[in-house]
């Protein structure tokens, strides 16, 4: 299982939103003290946490690094409710990846068609930045990744061709100082190597 989730002290005060399952919409929830559990009819599919520093410790505004510490806090506030544990992988899905192959998409004029190896796989990911080019270093966000806006990557069809993950630029990985610009961001080849996660 790959937890996300998400706090924002200034916009939605003390609260910690977590999801397990991205695809599914709230049916109805039940709420026990402080845990809110969100169901897709009969299935968990993620839960609010009231009070959430109280229980979590560290929080900080955005996406939430989800460690093993986090985790057991979590279980613990389930554990005193009666509901089921949960587990994750730690895999927040960013690797750097090298761009192989490139084609134009055939039903565009700014899309092209990457195949991106990721270590332990190749991708094909649809990517419209301009500058993309053939054996570039770059930040791969691959499926189930939690962009900093909160957007999950997911498979999806662009103009008829499959694309698996996104290539990232700065801004999208909300790094300090990004520029502004249209573009992915093109990493050091000295710095980086391919498979490896890109945030340390």
């Amino acid at each position: 299982m790959n937890l996300h989730a998400f706090y924002n002290s200034k916009y939605i005060g003390d609260d910690l939103l977590i999801r397990l399952c991205s695809q599914r919409e709230v049916t109805h929830y039940q709420q026990y003290h402080d845990l809110c559990v969100l169901y897709h009819h009969d299935q968990v599919i993620g839960y609010n946490l009231f009070h959430a520093s109280t229980y979590i410790s560290s929080l900080q505004d955005g996406k939430v690094k989800i460690t093993p510490e986090f985790v057991e806090q979590l279980n613990r506030v389930l554990k005193n409710e009666n509901q089921e544990l949960v587990e994750s992988d730690y895999d927040d899905r960013f690797r750097v990846g090298r761009v192989i192959q490139i084609e134009e998409h055939p039903d565009s004029d700014h899309m092209h068609i990457c195949q991106v190896d990721t270590g332990d796989e190749t991708l094909q990911i649809v990517c419209g930045a301009p500058n993309v080019a053939l054996n570039q270093l770059v930040v791969v966000a691959k499926n189930d990744a939690v962009m900093p806006s909160g957007l999950i990557i997911k498979p999806s069809s662009l103009r008829g061709v499959e694309s698996h993950g996104m290539l990232c630029s700065a801004k999208e990985l909300a790094l300090p100082n990004a520029p502004q610009v249209r573009g992915i961001l093109i990493l050091d080849e000295n710095d980086y190597q391919v498979g490896n996660p890109f945030f340390k």
